[in-house]
This record gives structure tokens, sequence and C-alpha cells, in this order.
């Protein structure tokens, strides 16, 4: 069966990594099928409007960490609220989620994984069992996975995949033990898409 999330890479033209390691292959969509979806997707693009490249910009931040409009507009108006700069401040509640740091560290494939092991009761945070993927993690906080659920088969390679795998720094990672602390809010981030468009278009 088709994979929407792939159609949404397709028609957006960028990878968003939206199913892990498979983005990596040549059997990622975007690999096999460059175009954009559609009886008209192999057709030249038209200059696109101000408005339609936030828009762009807004539907890569909103696939990428699996949101819906009104989470990802109800995170906005709380990062506006903020005395810092918006668009840091987005990102920074963006990575802070839960499911988000399962996939950035590494004891997930993707975002949406990540959110399916919270969900489903497989992650702690501090010795506890979080089901709230949107849970915000704080500095010192310590992520692992529950002992019950190491046996689960989304862990079975997990082990081997850690030994190669290096966290981003604001996430300290013992691939022993396979849990991870938050050392500081998220810094030095490398995003898909431009966060101040994000910010314009939810501006307006």
């Amino acid at each position: 069966m088709f994979d929407t999330r792939e159609k949404r890479e397709r028609s957006l033209g960028v990878k968003l990594f939206l199913k892990g390691a498979r983005c990596l292959s040549p059997k990622c969509a975007t690999v096999r099928r460059p175009n954009r979806p559609g009886i008209h997707g192999k057709s030249r693009r038209r200059t696109t409007s101000e408005f339609s490249q936030q828009l762009k910009e807004k539907q890569k931040i909103k696939f990428s960490y699996g949101l819906r409009e009104t989470q990802l507009r109800n995170v906005f108006a709380r990062a506006a609220k903020n005395p810092g700069i918006t668009g840091s401040v987005l990102l920074q509640s963006l990575e802070r989620r839960l499911d988000n740091v399962v996939f950035r560290l590494g004891l997930a494939p993707s975002r949406s994984v990540g959110r399916q092991l919270v969900s489903h009761g497989h992650i702690m945070v501090k010795g506890r069992k979080v089901t709230i993927p949107s849970y915000a993690v704080t500095t010192g906080e310590k992520i692992s996975i529950r002992p019950q659920s190491k046996d689960h088969p989304a862990f079975k390679d997990l082990a081997a995949n850690l030994k190669k795998y290096e966290p981003p720094v604001w996430l300290n990672l013992d691939k022993e033990k396979m849990e991870g602390t938050v050392l500081s809010l998220p810094k030095d981030l490398e995003m898909l898409f431009d966060v101040n468009m994000v910010v314009d278009y939810y501006s307006k």
C-alpha cells in the first residue's frame, strides 16, 4: 500500500527522514521518484509566492515532527509569548518533546516510531513510565527503556545500532545501558526548514 509519508516528502521535494534508515537507502521515495506525486508531477514547477514558500516551510516542520495543525499552532503561540527569540524557542520546544528525544538518542529509527514507543509505555523518564509523546524534557532528566520492554522486537538490533550512532551535543548517550541524559537545552540544531518563514507564516 502506498505510504503517505513518502508522498509528503516527494511533494515538498526534500528528505524529511520520516521513515528512518530507509531514507538513506536507494529505496527512498525521493530517490526512486524525485518528481512530485500526481499526473502533473513531472511538469516544471512554477515560481512560488512568498506565502507559498512560508506554507511549504510550515508543512516541512509539521510533517517532520508529526504534528497536527492545531498542535503546531499552539506550540508557536507559547513560543511567541516567551521573551526569547520566537524561532529559537519554537525549535527548542519541538526538540524537547519526548518522542523527538527518543529519536535523537537513537532509541528509535524515526520520530513516528519514537511516538509509538512512548505512547505504548516502553519509555521511562527519571525512572517513571511516561506515555505522553509531547512531554517536554528538562536538563538533567534521564531517558531509558522500561526494563520489561527491553525484549520487545522494536529493540532487537538496538545495541548494535547504537555502537555507530552519535547523538546531538545537548544529549548524552550511554550505549551500554541504552539510556540517555539531557545535558542542556537543544542547541547547534541542523534543520531542513527555515524556521523564520514559519514564524512569519503564523505571525500574520
